[in-house]
């Protein structure tokens, strides 16, 4: 997903990118007691699940690593850039970003929003350990997108929301309202949670369903960041190596993918279309005779 301005041929203009954000990190919660013990389903209420130690230190380190990533790239200017939150609203990713929060001056801080679209995929209600882990069984043979949990989502309607959170996070961006002072730069850092960032990149990149069924989900407080490059798209491969990129399940062309975004050459849509989607091969080739006027 391109967010520079579309000239007429298809290609993006590169200097209408200085109101987008930097960058965009997405955050998976710290490690919480569900992690730890799956009988807590069975007893808690998936929203009210709460960090362990653990998740609370690993949550206070993250924030440390991305004061620091965003620092470190702002040598000359340290002081030049600002941050907005978004949060899913379950109790994990709160306090998972008030722990991130503590190496945030508020001065930096433009906003915190907490975002009812980025929760989790939805269980149902209480389960059982028995039953979640049928769940989890079933999920990998019969495909994470479709397989809907007894009272619960499909992976696809997690599509559905995130996707209309990330098309109201597109129209805010284009709208400028992240960019206070256009000579400063902006991050804006996502809280969530496992399947809910697979699918934000899923959407992004506009990968297939296919493609979103290998991946791997982040490690607790893990993070991924995605840095504007200069022809206006969004990628993983500035801050993220080929090892690291597999381990998320990237296939090798989505790796090469992301060092396009990153690096160039734009692609028309008829390009992009034929890299992501496999069926520019079942049209009729082109003839010299349809081209010929009479």
């Amino acid at each position: 997903m391109s967010l520079g301005k579309k000239l007429t041929n298809g290609t993006t203009h590169t200097t209408c990118s200085n109101h987008l954000p930097k960058r965009i990190i997405l955050v998976r919660h710290g490690e919480c007691l569900a992690n730890t013990d799956i009988n807590v389903y069975g007893t808690t209420p998936n929203h009210k699940i709460e960090l362990t130690q653990k998740g609370i230190e690993q949550a206070k380190q993250t924030g440390s690593l991305i004061k620091k990533l965003i620092t470190s790239e702002n040598a000359v200017e340290s002081n030049n850039w600002k941050v907005f939150f978004y949060v899913s609203p379950a109790e994990r990713t709160r306090r998972t970003l008030r722990e991130i929060g503590q190496s945030f001056p508020k001065r930096k801080v433009m906003g915190v929003k907490e975002e009812y679209r980025l929760r989790e995929l939805s269980f149902g209600n209480y389960h059982d350990p028995a039953s979640i882990a049928k769940v989890k069984e079933e999920r990998v043979t019969y495909g994470r997108f479709y397989y809907r949990v007894t009272g619960g989502e499909t992976g696809a309607e997690v599509y559905d929301r995130i996707s209309s959170f990330v098309e109201c996070l597109r129209r805010d961006i284009e709208m400028k309202k992240f960019c206070e002072d256009p000579s400063q730069e902006t991050n804006i850092i996502i809280v969530t949670h496992g399947l809910s960032s697979r699918i934000f990149l899923m959407k992004w990149f506009e990968w297939t369903i296919e493609q979103f069924e290998d991946l791997n989900r982040m490690r607790t407080c893990e993070f991924q960041v995605l840095q504007l490059g200069q022809g206006g798209e969004y990628s993983l491969a500035f801050h993220h190596d080929d090892k690291k990129l597999k381990e998320w399940g990237l296939s090798l062309d989505m790796i090469e993918d992301q060092k396009r975004r990153a690096y160039g050459p734009i692609l028309n849509s008829l390009e992009l279309c034929d890299l992501v989607y496999p069926y520019m091969d079942c049209f009729a080739q082109d003839s010299d005779e349809e081209n010929t006027i009479i």
